[in-house]
């Protein structure tokens, strides 16, 4: 590892406790509670560099935390409240033919680029050429000629 990596790791084990104080100030669902850490974990790499001493390691760790669960709360002030859907079936444990076949062709198209992989979701989802396009920001012609090479790729996957 670097040395800033190491120094980097030294402070947040020194001043974890307090990272998750601020957290947990700010929520008391655990899993909002992860993500706020994680998200406060990420913002102090992000300003890693630019701080230089300064200020008391302390008192930027509680400012970089209380900045980012701040900032949290304000966005979910603007979030429309949703409700957890649950569903009786496991989508994932299905055995039959038809669940094992999507399960296959969503490997092989994970395998593919980024901007094919899109093209061919939204193609799945029974979008027009001139939607894809409008979406992705290309030509209908270019989504036609797109969507013949993915599904050649896609064909050439099944033989691995």
């Amino acid at each position: 590892m670097k040395e800033k990596e190491l120094e980097f790791n030294r402070i947040v084990k020194a001043n974890k406790a307090a990272i998750f104080t601020v957290c947990y100030l700010f929520s008391k669902d655990q899993d909002e509670v992860n993500d706020l850490f994680q998200e406060t974990l990420i913002n102090l790499w992000r300003g890693f560099d630019g701080f230089q001493g300064k200020c008391n390691v302390k008192t930027w760790i509680w400012r970089v935390s209380l900045n980012t669960c701040l900032t949290f709360e304000r966005k979910k002030k603007r979030r429309v409240d949703t409700l957890q859907l649950t569903m009786d079936i496991n989508l994932f444990t299905d055995t039959d033919d038809d669940t094992r076949q999507v399960q296959m062709l969503y490997r092989r198209i994970n395998k593919l680029g980024m901007l094919d992989r899109a093209i061919i979701l939204l193609w799945l989802e029974n979008m027009s050429y001139e939607e894809i396009g409008e979406i992705i920001g290309i030509s209908t012609k270019n989504v036609s000629v797109k969507l013949v090479r993915i599904k050649e790729q896609l064909k050439k996957m099944s033989n691995d």
